[in-house]
């Protein structure tokens, strides 16, 4: 995939994350095309990562060519591979100089009808997706998103993570533990700022599950009640950057009414 930037539409003024970048991992699907086009429209250098080459290549030529100007790029990481998620990292700041976030939208879903017919491969495929993919990405960008001075680490997880269902067990367990495990790097964030506070924040994205224009267009009658529209989605990504690091910092920030 080119990583030239294409230039088409051009939009006037900066926005409120001119001069960031930030990297989007699991940028191929509905929710990482919106957070790319809304990163973009605000003026961010991204720099975008994912498995599926096709998909992704289509997610950034339409943040590219809907944000004129815009610089977003693409690439495959195995984010599986610890040494590969670290040089996507090193890479990344080396070539722009800072990064300034790391929105996590690496997702899969397992489940059963009920308890006992739960599967364990399930689990093993959840550790995989879920919370490896988490492990890599904090590990290899902790030290990157503090030296940028306003960095974010950002996990979107589901409100199963807190209240989980008989049938969800595998999926809601791997949740709660990527959460764990990203604000324990929130932690990390603020024993190293020390008293003049946190250069960087860790938080969860929490929805009840996603919804986007192609799922009302196959489902024209259903309601989708709780489910956050991933333009919403990327505009509360978006934000994070506008509020203190550190009311940021070790938190749940809940897009959905809490269980």
């Amino acid at each position: 995939m080119s990583n030239t930037t294409a230039r088409g539409y051009q939009g006037n003024g900066k926005g409120s994350l001119e001069g960031s970048v930030i990297a989007v991992a699991g940028a191929a699907g509905p929710a990482g095309a919106a957070a790319l086009l809304r990163l973009a429209e605000e003026g961010a250098t991204v720099v975008a990562a994912d498995s599926d080459v096709e998909r992704l290549a289509q997610a950034v030529d339409a943040a590219r060519f809907a944000h004129g100007g815009a610089s977003v790029t693409g690439e495959t990481v195995d984010l599986l591979d610890l040494a590969a998620t670290r040089e996507w990292a090193a890479r990344t700041e080396k070539e722009f100089g800072k990064v300034h976030g790391l929105v996590h939208l690496v997702g899969g879903w397992r489940g059963s009808a009920t308890f006992a017919e739960t599967d364990l491969a399930h689990w093993d495929t959840l550790h995989e997706l879920l919370i490896r993919t988490v492990q890599h990405t904090s590990l290899a960008f902790e030290a990157p998103l503090a030296r940028s001075g306003n960095g974010r680490y950002l996990l979107v997880s589901a409100a199963g993570a807190s209240s989980p269902t008989a049938g969800n067990a595998a999926y809601s367990a791997s949740k709660a533990a990527a959460e764990a495990w990203t604000l324990a790097l929130g932690d990390s964030f603020r024993k190293a700022g020390g008293e003049a506070g946190p250069q960087a924040a860790a938080a969860v994205l929490v929805v009840k599950a996603l919804v986007n224009d192609q799922m009302r267009a196959e489902r024209p009658k259903a309601k989708f009640a709780g489910f956050t529209d991933v333009k919403d989605l990327a505009d509360t990504i978006a934000g994070t950057w506008s509020k203190p690091t550190e009311e940021v910092n070790g938190q749940r920030l809940w897009l959905t009414p809490k269980p």
